[in-house]
């Protein structure tokens, strides 16, 4: 996480809470019908206190039976009228609660898909996961319960305190002074919780960001026989997360022990006054009667104070965290006025450009410098280099994905950076090494950059099978047609119920069906076996030769399908020619080449190994099946 509640000038709770109300806004409405229900309520139990105070001191201390029946009818009245008050009170406030943590959702996700990839890299998922699932589901508890119990119990603990002021002057201001040091251990409690509170929800956040790596992991973890190692590092985490909520439970138990030995403190003190007032005949026994019903009916909402600060400092935490990602600036933006191009040519041209990783030292030079590299419509530029010289990162240059520190990218003669992003990635499309599909159909995954193709329109639907057929021959990934339901099989989630060269297959697929005027391969064959690769470069070709290829190249035999190569080294493009003449001419283009040909002759000896390993797997089984049928039919022969 890149940002913490640290290096931010903290605001009070007030007013941190209070930027959840453009999100609240369009509830409040409901909200406010709710606490008023909720109000109503309340001055409903603080009113049957008068009504036994009458019962008491009249019929009852005289005799009369007349009276007791209308009496008791309208404690009946009463009591279900806060019934249905409170009942009132949920049906207000519970389905706005769900629209305003819904609006939260969906701006929180919008804000991911709009921030940059440089957010991304420095932000762990289940950091992200927990505020969008966990933060917002406790915002939405205290905006629809706490909030409203907070607001109608201060009032009606308020209007509470009036009304035994009333009954009578001393006993109501010794009931008050008695409560007072509620409210200073309140202060005490809000100061001491929020931190812990705070620490628990980034422990929680960080406790799904290992749970999301060990599924994902899962197979790399059973591979290495690391499960164990996994399962240790989970529960010193857990154990963590667990240390933190007792602490949170007890500074709750703290402030509940006062919240309930305070008041009963004060109901033995007043009974003791009480008692004795009543005996001097300065309080009559309706009085006293009344003036501890009231302050039984003060019980619930003094104690629950306490867990409503609790709520309250939670979802103060959990705002803060969801107003982190909220706040944070996207560099990478459309601007005001957004440049066109109307019919791309596929000119892509490097301008003196650099680039520097955040996160990168100081005292480091950037990871690209100076680099100029021009792409002519049409032509297909191989890149190549050592590992770690900067070829993805240039890719990724090329639509934005981040921008240059320096110099920069045109298309066409127009600065990428003055064209709308949608329109941007509309031309340039991109495959990555590390293919990822969605948990989506075939169809879905292939077709994800054509929108226009999505519908049930027939001649739409004609149009998005005539695409998706083309791109899979081309990625040569007819492998689909043998799935479950063929195109419209779910792939599941990232795709890991196929193979890594399945998944790259359907990537390239993607990127080819996009038709974009530039196509950014990053090494998107790496996966594949020499043969398919052969296959998917013979038809690729027809796709390159229409459309301006930039490919990160690893293999030999992708260098050879471009028209040009360019050399990146530390940073810089130093030379650019064909794959013969940089042979000739350039020592280090030389190594590169015999190093990617020494890894591919590794990776077709691996291969091969793995194929002769499966053929004689197959012999084998095949020997047992054979020896199962002959153990069977001679039992079959003794019966």
């Amino acid at each position: 996480m890149s940002t913490t509640q640290h290096d931010r000038p903290r605001l009070s709770t007030a007013r941190a809470i209070a930027r959840l109300y453009p999100y609240a806004k369009p509830a409040m409405p409901r909200i406010y019908l709710g606490m008023v229900a909720a109000l109503l309520a309340g001055v409903v139990a603080l009113a049957i206190p008068l009504v036994l105070q009458q019962l008491v001191d009249g019929p009852l201390s005289s005799g009369s039976s007349e009276a007791i029946v209308p009496a008791v009818v309208l404690v009946l009245v009463l009591g279900v009228l806060e019934a249905v008050m409170i009942a009132l009170r949920r049906w207000f406030v519970l389905t706005p609660g769900t629209h305003i943590e819904a609006r939260m959702r969906n701006g929180l996700y919008a804000k991911l898909q709009d921030l940059p990839v440089a957010f991304h890299d420095r932000w762990q998922s289940g950091q992200l996961l927990s505020r969008a699932v966990s933060d917002l589901n406790l915002i939405r508890r205290w905006i629809s319960f706490g909030l409203v119990l907070l607001v109608v119990n201060v009032v009606t603990i308020v209007i509470g305190f009036g009304v035994l002021v009333y009954w009578n002057p001393w006993l109501g201001l010794l009931f008050l002074v008695c409560s007072a040091p509620l409210w200073i251990y309140g202060y005490v409690f809000e100061k001491k919780y929020s931190v812990i509170s705070r620490r628990a929800q980034d422990q929680q956040g960080d406790l799904a960001t290992a749970v999301e790596e060990s599924v994902h992991g899962i197979r790399v973890l059973k591979a290495f026989g690391r499960g164990k190692h996994s399962l240790l590092k989970f529960a010193d985490q857990a154990e963590l997360l667990r240390s933190t909520e007792i602490e949170k439970a007890r500074s709750v138990a703290g402030i509940y022990f006062w919240l309930i030995m305070i008041p009963d403190v004060a109901f033995a003190l007043c009974l003791l006054g009480g008692v004795g007032l009543a005996a001097a005949g300065e309080l009559s026994v309706g009085e006293l009667l009344a003036f501890f019903a009231t302050a039984t009916v003060l019980r619930f909402p003094v104690e629950s104070i306490g867990f409503l600060l609790a709520m309250t400092y939670d979802t103060r935490s959990a705002t803060d965290r969801y107003f982190e990602v909220m706040d944070e600036v996207n560099a990478i933006v459309d601007p005001a006025h957004p440049a066109t191009i109307g019919a791309p040519e596929g000119r892509l041209t490097f301008e003196n450009v650099g680039f520097r990783y955040q996160d990168a030292p100081a005292d480091r030079p950037g990871t690209l410098a100076g680099l100029d590299l021009t792409l002519e419509p049409g032509e297909t530029m191989a890149l190549v280099g050592i590992t770690g010289s900067g070829k993805t990162t240039l890719t990724a240059l090329a639509t934005r994905l981040y921008d240059v520190t320096s110099g920069r990218v045109l298309l066409d003669g127009v600065d990428i950076r003055d064209l709308s992003r949608e329109e941007l990635r509309r031309h340039i499309a991109m495959a990555f090494e590390d293919a990822t599909l969605f948990s989506a159909s075939v169809r879905d995954n292939v077709l994800l950059g054509r929108p226009e193709l999505e519908g049930d329109d027939p001649a739409v639907r004609a149009e998005a099978d005539r695409v998706l057929a083309e791109a899979l021959e081309i990625a040569q990934a007819d492998f689909v047609h043998r799935l479950p339901d063929g195109v419209d099989t779910t792939v599941g989630e990232e795709g890991l119920s196929l193979s890594g060269g399945q998944r790259q297959r359907l990537a390239l697929a993607r990127a080819v069906a996009a038709r974009p005027a530039v196509l950014v391969l990053d090494d998107p064959l790496s996966a594949l076996d020499v043969d398919t690769e052969a296959l998917v470069e013979a038809a690729l070709r027809r796709v390159l030769a229409t459309t301006t290829g930039l490919i990160v190249a690893h293999r030999p035999s992708t260098v050879q399908m471009a028209d040009r190569v360019a050399l990146l080294q530390e940073g810089r493009i130093t030379d650019v020619g064909t794959h013969s003449e940089l042979l000739r001419r350039n020592e280090h283009y030389r190594y590169v080449i015999s190093s990617l040909e020494d890894e591919e002759l590794a990776q077709t000896e691996r291969e091969d190994r793995e194929l002769k390993l499966a053929e004689e797997e197959g012999r084998r089984r095949e020997a047992v099946d054979r020896e199962s049928r002959v153990i069977e039919r001679d039992g079959e022969v003794k019966r």
